[in-house]
């Protein structure tokens, strides 16, 4: 007999735990968050043509969205909790739609995906089905950046959220069985974490074929 399913494996898209957290720390969690956008941001926009349209996944309080609309380019800021994105829209003096990675539905609309800290709180078995869903809003040739902390199995931090703390394998091998995907690179990165920490990370830019 199959043993009963863990809680994050009962839920398609989502950790209801996690979204939780961020409900009831938005304000926290945006007035701490860090002071300037990602520092791979810049590497995904270079790679993309001036005034191309993006999707931000887990925009949080918005400051990466803010540097891409400064530097002329049309983003759709986008996060599963509608505290936080009222957060985002304080910041940014526009409307953030509150969506969760399973909600997504569009198709062929993006040339890019932009999603930094964000699909790591995916429960690990539900992860192909969401980078289906963002292989096909792109366009052909639309790129896709995500970050994760790095591990070899998921669980919880010390606040409660879970993470599907993923290997390098463990991701190329949910990317490639998600979609036709093109994996441009997985690097491997120390990077911070908000209980103040350093860890490794993983930053996954990948592309739908053209």
């Amino acid at each position: 007999m199959k043993p009963p399913a863990s809680p994050a494996e009962q839920v398609v898209g989502y950790d209801d735990a996690t979204l939780l957290f961020y409900a009831e720390q938005a304000q926290i969690y945006a007035a701490t968050a860090r002071d300037g956008p990602s520092r791979l941001l810049e590497g995904f926009l270079k790679r993309l043509h001036p005034g191309a349209r993006i999707l931000e996944l887990g925009c949080g309080d918005g400051r990466d969205s803010e540097a891409m609309l400064a530097l002329g380019f049309r983003v759709d800021p986008t996060d599963g909790v509608e505290a936080m994105a009222r957060q985002a829209e304080a910041r940014l003096g526009r409307p953030v739609r509150v969506m969760r990675f399973d909600q997504l539905v569009d198709l062929g609309a993006y040339d890019g995906v932009w999603a930094n800290a964000s699909l790591l709180h995916v429960p690990g078995s539900a992860l192909p089905d969401i980078l289906s869903r963002i292989f096909r809003a792109l366009k052909p040739g639309g790129l896709h950046v995500g970050t994760y902390k790095a591990g070899d199995t998921d669980g919880r931090d010390g606040l409660g959220r879970y993470f599907n703390y993923p290997s390098a394998e463990a991701l190329e091998a949910a990317y490639s069985a998600s979609a036709d995907w093109e994996i441009l690179s997985i690097r491997r990165y120390a990077g911070g974490d908000y209980l103040g920490g350093q860890r490794p990370w993983l930053a996954v830019t990948a592309r739908r074929p053209g």
